[in-house]
């Protein structure tokens, strides 16, 4: 640990330059994927039915457990069943997956297909659960 410090201290523009990029690139992701939301947050704007949540994760997953009211389009058929969700386009749309980490992708397909209302769920389904937020089963 000391000869970090040390080495800091010697290459301090090195270390500067380093910080300064992994700060942008953290910025960058966080940007790429669209806003995200909270599990609070997301069951407000259901309850005030001003959203709709989209679930991309497997028919399997969906089954396992799924938040009320959700519409199930897994990610790899989402830009062919996009037009689905013209019906709910003056809402908020909430894009859940398992953990948070393909919804981004989900993001920019429906910005893409002209839906601009579009955020992630933060933590996806699995922050759901941890929240203490019910599922409903098929």
């Amino acid at each position: 640990m000391d000869r970090l410090f040390e080495f800091v201290v010697n290459h301090y523009i090195l270390a500067s330059l380093f910080v300064a990029f992994l700060v942008a690139i953290l910025i960058l992701e966080s940007r790429r994927g669209g806003s995200k939301i909270s599990a609070q947050g997301a069951v407000s704007l259901i309850n005030r039915d001003e959203a709709i949540v989209v679930d991309i994760r497997d028919r399997k997953e969906f089954g396992e457990g799924r938040i009320t009211g959700s519409i199930n389009i897994p990610l790899n058929s989402l830009k062919s069943r996009a037009a689905e969700l013209k019906k709910h386009q003056d809402k908020q749309i909430i894009v859940a997956d398992k953990m948070g980490q393909h919804s981004a992708m989900a993001v920019k397909q429906l910005n893409a297909e002209g839906y601009a209302n579009v955020v992630r769920l933060n933590g996806g389904v699995s922050d759901w659960k941890a929240s203490n937020l019910p599922l409903v089963k098929k």
